[in-house]
């Protein structure tokens, strides 16, 4: 073929429709929504804002944990770092100890010590991968048993105190605080650092390191940066925990290494490397919380433990399963966009928490049990008072005003997610999807969050005792 034929046919060609994206996030998507609408009905309380605050508490470590992983897992060549726990509990045990000889007691001094200890671990990680040449798989391991030690070691049994700004920030009474913060601000470190050509780099290592190579991709530098950023978010990460548990704990932060693992795989990531992102990260390990929440609202009594593990395993190899029908998606749905299927499913949950927090008339009132209902005879009703006017309407008392505003905030929130599935839609439709997709999820994120916020504050069960948070607390 010509350069005139090729040019011709490229002058010619359809452009290209944005709204495409990783069609793995179909599972994640799905599953986010059955399971946090099964959450709302089993303990409508998830909605307030104590239940979303300590919510966003509670998940904000293996968030972070996932995308600490998510880093050397692009990488490719295996690189599943088992040691992402044990890492987090080192970061832990260490800041608890320092803070009590009086070393650690500036915050910002407490995030320098943390990002860079994790930062350095994977310095050193990455170094022995590249110039010893030693698998990853096996670097990861014995990382994993040599800090599972050491953590011992530095702290034999959970206790200390952290520091007192720190243990503020795991109350999680409020959706709005410091470890809130710090989530957002990652993801969205996360979603620039995807604009980037680092970024193509070291997706493209990941899917053919030959291939990068050869096309002068730098792929030590490329590895080394991969690793020096899982660091920094297992730092974070520890700082989350740090404030999650107000402590130290030796052990309970190589149960991260697990849940973190299940939770990138449930979002979609390939653990051969070359693919993974934030919003499906997000989602796995959000996942993971609301089955913890969901089995927690159960009494399995001393069995717990043990259906939440058999829980994650089952829905991770039925997840998998069911990713077997991604070819087939790919062959007859060209068009599909995760971002509107996220809108529709979100507005579809958002009925569900209408339902569970808002549907209860408060007009009702339960009759007295003392009293014995007396049955008054049916008289003949005077012919004028039996006709009526077919416009009448009854006046409003003041139960039905309290309903009326009440409802307001609903409806006003679902037509706007209407909106917004409306504009995704015709976004999608003329922009590329890179450009405008990280803007619509959060955009749409924020939205579905500030309703339940606002359907809560506003709804019948505010003004009592969330009947969940013994269930929340029970999670954590």
């Amino acid at each position: 073929m010509s350069d005139s034929t090729a040019g011709l046919l490229a002058e010619n060609a359809p452009p290209s429709r944005g709204g495409r994206a990783n069609p793995f996030l179909l599972v994640p998507i799905t599953l986010f929504f059955l399971l946090l609408g099964l959450a709302v009905l089993r303990s409508p309380s998830l909605m307030s804002s104590a239940g979303i605050g300590s919510a966003i508490i509670v998940a904000t470590p293996l968030i972070l944990a996932t995308y600490a992983l998510m880093a050397s897992v692009i990488s490719g060549r295996g690189t599943v770092d088992l040691s992402i726990g044990p890492l987090i509990g080192f970061i832990n045990v260490t800041l608890i100890q320092l803070h009590g000889a009086g070393i650690l007691t500036n915050p910002i001094v407490i995030f320098a010590y943390a990002i860079l200890t994790g930062a350095l671990y994977q310095f050193l990680f990455s170094l022995i991968v590249i110039y010893v040449r030693v698998q990853p798989i096996i670097v990861s391991l014995s990382g994993y048993l040599a800090l599972s030690g050491m953590n011992l070691v530095i702290l034999p049994r959970p206790g200390g105190v952290a520091p007192q700004f720190m243990a503020d920030w795991g109350l999680g009474t409020s959706i709005f605080s410091p470890v809130f913060a710090i989530l957002v601000l990652a993801s969205i470190a996360w979603l620039l650092f995807t604009r980037t050509a680092f970024y193509t780099h070291l997706r493209l290592m990941g899917s053919d390191e030959r291939a990068a190579y050869t096309s002068g991709v730098p792929i030590y530098v490329v590895r080394i940066g991969a690793h020096l950023i899982s660091g920094a978010f297992a730092g974070l990460a520890a700082i989350a925990f740090t404030a999650l548990i107000s402590s130290g704990d030796p052990s309970q932060g190589t149960t991260y290494t697990l849940i973190a693992v299940t939770a990138l795989v449930l979002g979609g990531a390939s653990l051969a490397g070359g693919r993974g992102g934030v919003f499906g990260s997000f989602l796995g390990a959000s996942n993971l919380y609301l089955i913890t929440f969901v089995l927690a609202t159960f009494n399995f009594g001393a069995v717990q433990s043990f259906v939440t593990n058999l829980a994650y395993g089952s829905i991770l190899v039925i997840s998998l399963l069911l990713t077997l029908i991604i070819p087939f998606i790919q062959r007859h749905i060209h068009n599909f966009s995760p971002v509107l299927y996220f809108v529709v499913l979100g507005v579809v949950a958002m009925g569900v928490i209408l339902h569970a927090t808002n549907d209860r008339d408060p007009r009702a009132r339960p009759a007295p049990v003392e009293e014995v209902a007396v049955v008054q005879p049916l008289g003949p009703i005077a012919s004028e008072q039996l006709y009526v006017g077919p416009l009448e309407v009854a006046v409003p008392d003041r139960a039905d005003g309290e309903l009326r505003s009440q409802a307001g905030p609903l409806v006003l929130s679902t037509l706007l997610l209407i909106v917004i599935a409306v504009f995704a839609r015709v976004a999608f439709s003329q922009s590329d999807r890179r450009t405008i997709a990280p803007a619509v999820v959060v955009v749409v994120t924020a939205l579905v969050l500030f309703g339940a916020y606002l359907m809560r504050a506003e709804g019948p069960l505010a003004s009592g005792e969330p009947d969940g948070a013994g269930t929340v607390e029970e999670s954590r």
